[in-house]
């Protein structure tokens, strides 16, 4: 039986994995999908083919001689795309790690060394099966060489296979008669100019009765078409370049040796490591699971003994740092004496052979070792756990100075993620990967253990980075001021609530009445399919797009008729009260609890600027633009004897950008007290301070915060309903009235494109992976992001601050008011109606020492018996 070699053209599978699966990054921000597509095909290659030789074959980045040829005729090939590029070395390091054998040549593309391989190993009796996406590699096809071109059909990798006769069943032409047909038809992606006039049937046809391209050159004047002959005759110059760019080099100087090629062993455990750091889970599998079993796992141990559970409780109070985990596991419990909370089992961790899972039973029931657990938090130099404010009702102990969120560090070094899991943190900390499929008591274990262990390397991170501060200072503390906003929740006048939503749902009704007789008949106007056919096909309305499903009825189609078309605008505020409707009226009634108040959720690791975010409900989007919808803030009312004091800082992101871009024009408009808004539109439109208009103002207004969010002058044209040149004109004038603006966001998105970040005033960085993006319009995005991430980044870690300072001084004079609510640059205080005074002095004070800037922070502060007069 004949031996067999496998040879792969790294970078054409590469380039086929990246093209055919969606972007992945693993937690450095490293691209991965073509890694992990290349994998994949690489596992399903060697299942098939059980070689017993392997060897992948790369480009050199580095001219060769086609690359040459091609170049003194028509230029250079496109560049690869940056994320595809970065994958190539790490991919090379994976092969590496898997004992797998890789080659590559300066002169030479992965294609010569493919032919001059094969046919090297064939003629020493192996059998060659050569994977590829190049389909000009079919000309290597013989008996005993095998090409196999990977496809993707419906998210599945198939792959076609050609030997010699396959080529010619499929193609008409032989394998080396293929380089012919190349040469004629030309191939853009390989920058092959062939014949013009002449596509892949005219070729074939010429080739199968002339057998080679010069055979045929000689008899051009009996081509058929005609033309075909007039123009190879006329290219035939480039059409004999095309041949010799076409041909893969079968006979090239390279040193290969076969037995260095030989397949062994690829789950290694180097190559486990990787795969690790890659986060491809899912083919972990394929590696021995005694192998990859993390050495950790032996210093396990479930405990159920009262006594010693007792003495691991004393010891963990002595511990320097103690790693927590509470679990839902029911553990030896019955059902009968479960906890309220679902809670069955906790986790301690406080040195490498002390980890201990214990579960609650009659005997030891979940309040007793809440109890205990609670100790340790008191006691214990640092205690760490992975979202701490889930667990502070259930732990009264814990000292603010003395705890450790895991997450939230976790956060700080990576904000882009959506979620932060104690596995993910194992992984980017400690370099430990854990299966999916162990049972909760290990689960817990690991969770403890990856607290206790995470803590010194993000430490370091958080140091090296300068956000060790912000973590101490800022972050941490927030949590617990978070936890007594959300214990405290703020009060709904339930009936209110449900007369609102019947208001509404009368008006919704005379609506669609309203919109039907102007339509002429009955609808769903809900149904994009059926409003775009009365909109545009009925009424024939301007500004139709028609999408695979039909018309576009998106909102900025719809803003752009409104204002000719009445039935659009009664579409509009359609959509607007339905809206209102089911996320308001219907939905807050869910959330309203037996104390009569809604205890939503504030999210402080969700966002990438550093803002905080509200869930359960989502109190930060109540709307505030249209009267209707800020009616809904009348429903959100004080306790009795108290009021609603709401404190909004005026222009927070403006006087940021004044700050940061030293702008002495800004600094002194704000320093003076000047209508920014007013002084901008004097400006840019050149009109006397004292005659701006309401319309110029508001335009400038348009311009000084969009400014801010990287606004383009189509952004800005759609916002004014203006023509783009005008919008041109108005961020020109903008950037000639401040030009330290100026300076400074084109510094800043220069110097994220030098550190692959951006910073806030507090050292919060968010990391602009977008600004190395191949794509032009991700590249716009990131750029936008740099300009906008800091002052927006700045003015949610200015909230921060004064939201810790308010709830701290609250506390500190022992007052009955509190902080309920914070929405963007807003806070919302249930005052104490003799406690008022009081409040509004540590509010003012609070807010406006928040952060030293170079214009003062001022403080706009209403009070009300609702959020809606308070506002």
């Amino acid at each position: 039986m004949r031996e067999k070699i496998v040879l792969i053209d790294g970078h054409s599978i590469l380039n086929r994995a990246f093209y055919g699966l969606p972007d992945l990054t693993n937690a450095e921000g490293l691209h991965t999908n073509a890694i992990y597509g290349f994998l994949n095909i690489l596992f399903k290659i060697l299942d098939e083919e059980n070689p017993q030789y392997l060897t992948v074959t790369f480009d050199v980045h580095a001219p060769t001689f086609r690359h040459e040829m091609y170049e003194q005729y028509k230029g250079t090939r496109k560049p690869m795309a940056e994320e595809l590029r970065q994958q190539v070395p790490v991919i090379k390091e994976v092969l590496q790690a898997m004992q797998i054998a890789t080659i590559e040549q300066a002169g030479l593309e992965a294609d010569d060394l493919l032919g001059t391989i094969s046919v090297d190993c064939e003629a020493k009796g192996l059998d060659v099966s050569i994977i590829s996406g190049d389909r000009d590699t079919l000309q290597l096809a013989t008996e005993h060489v095998k090409i196999r071109i990977p496809k993707t059909k419906q998210g599945k990798t198939e792959i076609e296979d050609y030997y010699a006769s396959d080529v010619l069943e499929k193609y008409g032409v032989t394998p080396e008669e293929f380089i012919d047909v190349k040469a004629l038809m030309g191939d853009t992606s390989d920058n092959i100019p062939g014949v013009p006039g002449i596509g892949e049937k005219t070729a074939t046809k010429i080739i199968q009765e002339y057998k080679n391209i010069e055979n045929a050159h000689e008899h051009a004047g009996e081509l058929k078409p005609p033309r075909a002959g007039k123009n190879l005759a006329e290219y035939w110059e480039q059409a004999k370049l095309s041949k010799v760019l076409a041909t893969i080099n079968t006979h090239a100087e390279i040193a290969f040796d076969l037995e260095a090629a030989k397949h062994g062993n690829i789950f290694t455990k180097e190559a486990y490591e990787y795969f690790q750091r890659l986060q491809f889970k899912n083919l972990l599998g394929r590696f021995d699971v005694e192998a990859s079993a993390n050495e950790v796992e032996k210093y396990f141990k479930e405990v159920t003994d009262k006594k010693a559970i007792d003495a691991i409780f004393e010891k963990a109070c002595q511990a320097d740092i103690v790693g927590a985990a509470i679990s839902k596991d029911a553990g030896n419990v019955l059902p009968l004496f479960s906890h309220p909370s679902g809670y069955g089992r906790i986790a301690l961790a406080f040195g490498k052979e002390q980890i201990y899972s214990i579960p609650c039973d009659m005997h030891t029931d979940m309040e007793y070792l809440f109890s205990r657990l609670s100790e340790v938090a008191a006691h214990a130099g640092l205690f760490v756990m992975c979202d701490i404010k889930r667990y502070l009702a259930l732990l009264p102990g814990i000292v603010r100075e003395r705890c450790f969120d895991a997450v939230i560090a976790a956060y700080l070094l990576n904000p882009l993620k959506n979620d932060y899991t104690y596995e993910d943190i194992a992984r980017e900390q400690l370099h430990l990967m854990i299966d999916e499929n162990i049972e909760e008591s290990t689960k817990a274990c690991y969770e403890a253990y990856t607290c206790l262990k995470a803590v010194e390397p993000m430490s370091k991170k958080l140091k090296n980075t300068g956000m060790y501060r912000l973590f101490e200072e800022i972050e941490m503390p927030l949590l617990f001021t978070l936890y007594d906003m959300e214990r405290a929740g703020i009060k709904v006048e339930a009936e209110e609530l449900k007369m609102y939503g019947s208001r509404l749902g009368e008006q919704i009704v005379r609506l669609e009445r309203e919109i039907y007789e102007m339509a002429g008949e009955e609808f769903n106007i809900n149904s994009p399919k059926q409003l775009g056919v009365i909109l545009f096909d009925k009424l024939k309305m301007p500004h139709a797009k028609k999408t695979k499903t039909g018309y576009s009825t998106a909102a900025d189609v719809l803003d752009k008729l409104a204002p000719d078309f009445p039935i659009v605008a009664k579409i509009l505020e359609y959509r607007q009260l339905a809206k209102l409707k089911s996320t308001y009226a219907d939905g807050l009634a869910n959330f309203i609890g037996k104390d009569g108040r809604i205890h939503g959720t504030f999210n402080q690791t969700i966002t990438a600027t550093g803002r905080i975010s509200s869930t359960e409900p989502n109190l930060q989007n109540i709307p505030v633009r249209m009267e209707l919808g800020r009616l809904i803030r009348k429903v959100f009312v004080p306790e009795e004897g108290f009021v609603f004091v709401d404190a909004d800082y005026s222009q927070i992101e403006l006087r940021i950008l004044a700050h940061c871009s030293g702008d002495a024009q800004l600094i002194q408009a704000y320093r003076e007290a000047k209508d920014i808004h007013r002084m901008t539109a004097s400006q840019v439109f050149h009109t006397p301070f004292e005659k701006v208009t309401d319309l110029q103002r508001r335009n400038a207004k348009a311009v000084n915060f969009g400014i801010v969010y990287g606004i383009s002058s189509f952004g800005l044209s759609q916002d004014l309903s203006i023509t783009r040149k005008e919008a041109a004109k108005y961020i020109e004038h903008y950037f000639e009235t401040y030009p330290g603006v100026k300076v400074f966001l084109d510094d800043t998105v220069n110097q994220a494109k030098e550190k692959g970040y951006v910073s806030t005033l507090f050292g919060r960085r968010r990391p602009v992976p977008e600004l190395k993006s191949s794509n032009f319009m991700q590249r716009s995005f990131g750029e936008r992001v740099a300009m906008n991430a800091p002052i927006q980044g700045t003015a949610a870690d200015i909230i921060k601050v004064a939201m810790i300072g308010v709830d701290r001084e609250l506390k500190r004079r022992k007052l009955k008011s509190r902080l309920i609510l914070q929405v963007h640059d807003e806070l919302l205080i249930e005052a104490e109606k003799g406690e008022l005074a009081q409040v509004k002095e540590i509010l003012a004070e609070q807010m406006e020492k928040a952060a030293d800037l170079k214009v003062p922070l001022i403080v706009d502060m209403h009070t009300g018996q609702s959020w809606y007069e308070a506002k």
